[in-house]
């Protein structure tokens, strides 16, 4: 599966076959310049498993060997890759999870103790959410000062300049409606969990934890199913919609007239802060401003 979205070849499956036969017959019909071979996870206590994981590195010779931790194990993954590297070497590591509660500092004890440096940072469960590691960036997650840099790159690859600034025109303007609010957060959605997005906000990453109930995926989620099931007019046009019509976008949606209430209340709250700011000239204006102050 994992194969077919990436567009990239992959052994056949022999159901029964053995892990260390899997291994022989990738290694005959594979016709590509690299070979990643996934093994099955494994606790570290199993050795009939790190047994076959010592007989599959002797067949493959690997160039790479790279071991997979959650960063949310806490130090106990330090017992892990102490054991593991022992068994079988570590050339690398990565790091999943990254975009939970846990800030990863269990990482820098890992590379201390293999000596493997931290390759690759798993920050969602999709395949685009998997990305190089960056010491500084992680440091300052874990000192709970954020990382912007990363957010600018996430913004970048989900939203381009020209839709950002034709957004933040209509924000200016006036014109921003619930069509607008449902866009901007599918485009939100597009760069992660909400979670793993506070971390990476300065002075958010403390507050991560604590806004977990508020600010979770399926809240998020319930706020885009009451956009969707409003018809285009209501969105455009909030302003007509009354008891009756609240009472059928719950029930469309799965929600209830509260939830639809709060969402049209954070709308007109937003809409009035854009209109505070805009009192302040253009988007452009507004920046030449701020680059004054500084």
């Amino acid at each position: 599966m994992l194969a077919k979205q990436t567009g990239v070849d992959s052994v056949s499956i022999i159901e029964n076959e053995k892990p260390i036969d899997i291994a022989k017959r990738a290694l005959k019909e594979n016709k590509n310049d690299i070979l990643i071979i996934d093994t099955a996870g494994r606790l570290q206590i199993d050795e009939a498993l790190m047994e076959e994981l010592r007989r599959l590195k002797s067949i493959l010779n690997p160039d790479e060997i790279l071991l997979t931790v959650d960063a949310m194990a806490g130090q106990e993954s330090l017992n892990v890759a102490r054991t593991f590297n022992e068994a079988v070497g570590i050339t690398g590591l990565v790091m999943t999870r990254a975009d939970g509660d846990a800030r990863g500092g269990a990482v820098l004890s890992m590379k201390v103790e293999t000596g493997a440096p931290v390759l690759w940072v798993g920050t969602g469960e999709k395949l685009d959410a998997l990305q190089q590691f960056h010491a500084d960036r992680v440091a300052s997650q874990i000192l709970g000062m954020g990382d912007v840099v990363s957010l600018v790159e996430k913004a970048q690859e989900h939203i381009s300049e020209k839709d950002a600034e034709n957004m933040m025109t209509k924000m200016f303007s006036g014109n921003f409606d619930l069509n607008d609010m449902m866009n901007q957060i599918k485009q939100i959605k597009k760069m992660g969990s909400i979670g793993g997005l506070l971390k990476l906000i300065p002075g958010m990453s403390q507050m991560a934890g604590a806004l977990k109930d508020k600010a979770t995926d399926s809240a998020i989620n319930r706020q885009l199913a009451i956009l969707q099931s409003m018809t285009p007019k209501e969105r455009s046009n909030p302003e007509i919609i009354f008891a009756a019509r609240k009472q059928r976008i719950a029930t469309g949606s799965g929600t209830t007239v509260k939830e639809v209430e709060q969402l049209l209340k954070n709308y007109d709250k937003m809409r009035s802060q854009m209109k505070q700011l805009s009192s302040f000239g253009s988007p452009s204006q507004l920046m030449e401003m701020m680059k004054k102050q500084e």
